[in-house]
Parts: C-alpha cells; structure tokens; sequence
C-alpha cells in the first residue's frame, strides 16, 4: 500500500501529537494523557 507524507513509526520514536474528542464531550491529548511508559492505545472504528 502505497503511503504520500506519512512517516511509520519505528521502535523508539516519540508518539506524535493528537488530539481527540471523546463520549463526554471531553478532550484526551495524546502522548500528554499517557499515564506512564508503558500504555495501550486501540482504535474502534465499529462493529459494521
């Protein structure tokens, strides 16, 4: 698959910065958010 200005991150490089709106209208700011060095991140694009 073919990839224009998008850079894969490798081992060790820094999470980049985004910003999310969440369910309770809410904004989670990310890698600020992370609680400590070792977290999970997973995107849930639905069921269908």
């Amino acid at each position: 698959m073919a990839r224009v200005n998008c850079k894969i991150l490798d081992n060790g490089d820094a999470f980049p910065k985004m910003k999310f709106n969440v369910v309770n209208n809410d904004v989670i700011v990310l890698p600020d958010n992370f609680g400590n060095k070792w977290n999970v991140l997973i995107f849930y694009r639905g069921h269908w």
